[in-house]
């Protein structure tokens, strides 16, 4: 199947925790495969595991549950190509670097971003977003 939704990092960390509810809800909903994250943002979270002290293997498993169920893409020359005019659309904007090229990679893949930041990622052009707190 083709993915339809690229989670954002915050999403990810929702179904880790397993909250707010209406995410891992909505995410139920879909179907295998139609669900995936960027290489990016598995970087992220990979991060948040290192730093997270005595919550380490609690968090090395959550997330590895998490990739059993959600694949990481690589951050391919598709997704390059992607990253120019983003960052140029947003180029007066330096804090989010990580969030430009998450944005990159999912208009790329031609998919729809699922956020809970809606405004950090509204003035990305050709970016569609979802926001599953939201919805809820």
């Amino acid at each position: 199947m083709r993915p339809a939704y690229l989670l954002d990092t915050n999403m990810c960390i929702y179904l880790m925790k397993h909250r707010p509810p209406q995410v891992a809800a909505r995410f139920a909903e879909c179907y295998v495969g139609e669900v995936v994250i960027s290489a990016i943002t598995l970087a992220e979270l990979e991060y948040g595991v290192a730093c997270s002290g005595p919550g380490l293997q609690r968090n090395r498993h959550a997330l590895d549950r998490l990739l059993d169920d959600i694949p990481a893409l690589p951050f391919d020359a598709s997704a390059a190509h992607a990253y120019g005019p983003i960052r140029q659309a947003t180029r007066d904007r330096t804090r989010d670097a990580l969030d430009k090229l998450i944005a990159a990679h999912a208009v790329a893949l031609d998919v729809t971003l699922v956020t809970n930041n809606e405004a950090d990622f509204a003035a990305y052009p050709g970016l569609r977003i979802e926001n599953w707190v939201a919805e809820g």
